[in-house]
């Protein structure tokens, strides 16, 4: 990674007393990369960090990707955690830049994993609208991909999940790129990818709204294991109120960018720093 255009560039006066912003960052820029690289980058460790956090991470497996300016129209960059680094100790610097083969693009001091890439490689280059994509294996969302009647939309998180859920059957370990147009097709326009007796996948736009539907789908599968540990049926829920619930999400995914407060509000609360991601 280059050094920052300036050497050891300070932050801003203006971030005394708070916490510095993408924006308070750029001083910081390695030279020769762009402004929304750089932004990008310490957006996805950040993320990465908070995945630790909220205890969402296993060992040194799983990847969030994100889809970054560069690369031509069939082969566009993504952004991608190197292999063999906790999330804990990612960063802005040793994010690894990877072309959409899962070559590495540039220099990297640091390995990818292939392997891992291949979920991810077909649905970014499926869908146009997929920027990001998180997959995880937390034992409430395995546990759930394991049920044959999978998320059941019977819950305050789940109910929000109506209509947007796919599932893909298991296929072993996924290595092979043969698999993708299955796991496409499986995927269709929905950005909540339940995978058989595998775990969770879910794709968006940006970073915030992708974290906040993957924070709905982690505590919808929470909520429902603790319920069915629980003696007694559980109480459904009137479908005539999934319509409802639809309409009064509207407004909040008519923000500019859903999901930033929420975003923003976790990293304060874990202690997540901007300058610490460098």
């Amino acid at each position: 990674m280059n050094a920052p255009m300036n050497g050891a560039a300070a932050l801003p006066a203006s971030s005394a007393g708070r916490s510095p912003s993408l924006a308070d960052m750029q001083g910081l820029r390695p030279a020769g990369m762009a402004a929304e690289e750089w932004a990008l980058r310490l957006e996805l460790a950040a993320c990465y960090r908070l995945f630790d956090y909220l205890g969402w991470t296993e060992m040194i497996y799983n990847h969030i990707t994100l889809r970054v300016p560069g690369g031509a129209a069939d082969n566009p960059h993504y952004l991608i955690n190197p292999f063999g680094l906790h999330y804990a100790f990612v960063t802005a610097s040793n994010l690894v830049k990877i072309d959409a083969r899962g070559a590495v693009v540039g220099h990297s001091d640091f390995p990818v994993n292939p392997a891992g890439f291949t979920i991810h490689s077909v649905i970014h280059a499926a869908r146009a609208d997929a920027h990001c994509i998180m997959h995880t294996h937390t034992t409430a969302g395995m546990a759930v991909a394991c049920k044959q009647e999978g998320m059941r939309h019977d819950n305050f998180y789940t109910a929000m999940l109506h209509g947007q859920v796919a599932y893909h059957e298991f296929e072993g370990i996924t290595t092979h790129l043969g698999e993708g147009p299955r796991l496409i097709a499986s995927l269709g326009q929905r950005n909540v990818l339940v995978l058989r007796n595998h775990g969770l996948l879910v794709c968006g736009e940006d970073i915030p709204v992708t974290l906040q539907t993957m924070w709905t789908a982690q505590r919808g599968c929470e909520i429902q294991m603790a319920a069915d540990s629980m003696a007694g049926a559980n109480h459904p829920i009137d479908p005539k109120v999934f319509g409802v619930i639809l309409e009064q999400r509207r407004p909040m995914q008519m923000q500019s960018r859903p999901g930033q407060v929420l975003f923003d509000g976790m990293l304060q609360r874990a202690g997540i720093r901007y300058p610490d991601l460098v």
